[in-house]
């Protein structure tokens, strides 16, 4: 069946999330078993991505996107993630912590230069700050920006770089100031691919999400022209890279919440057409308490990921709440994946069945923007200064 593509200005957000829904059941649900041998989503389901919008739902009108809330956008990631995640990984670093940053940070002549082009996903932008050294601890990162000339001179490397290999733009934390600045001596650059001295390696393969492309970068006598730095400001690159972060947990922990209710959707199948000593095991006790927990975090994760999102919307951004709703979310589906590879049996062990690539997919989860003992730690900090419970 044709799903169709395309946007229109003032569609209502029903009308689009329908469209988004369709697209996920009969377009990305078919093909995402196939992602395991060609470990990429193939440019035609790119193609596609791009005429529905995705690229485009968290930037305004006025910059080419379509304008969705928060609330709207963890809608929409609820959908279009009970695929498999490297879907969205192919347009989530360009949607979230690149775009967000420009549009936040961006002096007028970069927004009016790249924001349009990533909402069309004509440009496929990757968040280049993870270093050998330096990844919870972002102020450890070595990649330096030396003044030269009317620009700089960007040295050093970046490691597990989502969607690397098919980045048209960097979005590069680098050091301007010296080692002992810290936070403050950390700036933004925005490096177009084509500029000599950057070279990216060959994909990583990774344990789950196949198709998400993952490599090193190489800045090696790099020279940017001064409008290359984001916002023409020295020395704010965390506070600017926090405000993409902050919008991708947001996402990351609707990812979770889509990809567990897809988990219970193939949990619930097969406990009904399995028989066992006569009966499906459905009316087994055991598999029920397993399906019964697995909804109960569910629901418990979603209504804390929505209520999050309307919390951003409304503004300021909840920096602690955010880290609560990534921690739980990404800790729940990971006992949901278990779960379900449990009810499944052998058959959950077995590659070919969507429940294994699942199981290796939401593992990555707990990790990313922000690994969870990093979240458990910033609201413990938060909780101790407050005397007590967040209340909201």
């Amino acid at each position: 069946m044709a799903v169709a593509t395309g946007t229109e200005a003032g569609e209502a957000f029903a009308d689009y999330l329908a469209r988004v829904r369709a697209f996920t059941q009969e377009v990305l649900r078919p093909h995402e078993a196939a992602l395991e041998t060609e470990l990429c989503v193939p440019e035609a389901i790119v193609a596609e991505m791009r005429e529905l919008g995705l690229f485009a739902i968290t930037l305004p009108r006025d910059w080419g996107g379509l304008g969705w809330t928060m609330e709207e956008q963890v809608l929409l990631t609820m959908e279009f993630t009970q695929a498999s995640a490297a879907y969205r990984a192919r347009f989530s670093t360009t949607i979230g912590l690149c775009a967000q940053v420009v549009l936040d940070y961006g002096t007028e002549a970069q927004k009016q230069r790249y924001l349009p082009e990533m909402a069309s996903g004509r440009i496929t932008a990757a968040f280049a700050l993870t270093e050998e050294e330096a990844g919870s601890d972002a102020g450890s990162l070595k990649t330096r920006a030396a003044r030269a000339g009317n620009g700089y001179r960007i040295d050093g490397s970046k490691r597990y770089i989502t969607n690397a290999p098919d980045a048209d733009l960097f979005v590069v934390m680098a050091r301007t100031g010296a080692p002992q600045d810290g936070h403050a001596g950390i700036s933004v650059f925005l490096v177009e691919r084509e500029t000599p001295g950057v070279s990216v390696g060959a994909p990583e393969a990774l344990m789950g999400q196949a198709g998400s492309r993952v490599a090193e970068i190489q800045f090696d006598d790099c020279r940017v022209p001064g409008d290359a730095l984001l916002g023409g400001q020295e020395g704010n690159g965390l506070k600017i890279a926090l405000r993409g972060i902050n919008h991708a947990r947001t996402h990351v922990a609707a990812t979770a919440v889509g990809q567990a209710i897809r988990l219970i959707e193939e949990m619930v199948a097969y406990a009904k057409g399995r028989e066992q000593f006569g009966q499906p095991i459905a009316e087994f006790q055991a598999v029920q308490t397993m399906i019964g927990e697995s909804q109960a975090e569910l629901s418990a994760a979603r209504a804390l990921t929505l209520d999050v999102a309307r919390r951003f919307d409304a503004g300021p951004v909840p920096f602690t709440e955010i880290a609560c709703a990534k921690l739980f979310a990404t800790e729940m589906v990971c006992r949901v994946a278990d779960r379900a590879v449990q009810v499944l049996g052998g058959m959950g062990y077995m590659t070919k069945h969507a429940v294994s690539r699942l199981y290796r997919d939401v593992r990555l989860l707990r990790i990313y923007e922000g690994t969870s003992q990093i979240h458990q730690l910033n609201i413990a900090r938060r909780v101790l200064a407050e005397g007590g419970p967040i209340h909201g």
